[in-house]
């Protein structure tokens, strides 16, 4: 049974994660100064806060009953 805690990429990626909801907010001003790229570099920053926070799974799921 797992006891809640999680790793440190957890953590990180939910970070991650949240310059990604920043760059939304902002993607105006950002796309203004960045052209397309400002898109690529949310993309970017959606998949890798993803890719850390489901790297936390250490085990299989219980089987349902």
């Amino acid at each position: 049974m797992k006891t809640g805690k999680h790793s440190h990429n957890f953590w990180i990626g939910n970070g991650v994660l949240t310059v990604a909801m920043l760059t939304l907010f902002f993607m105006g001003p950002l796309s203004d100064a960045l052209g397309i790229w400002a898109a690529v570099l949310w993309m970017v920053l959606a998949a890798v806060g993803m890719a850390l926070v489901m790297s936390d799974k250490r085990e299989e799921p219980p089987a349902p009953d």
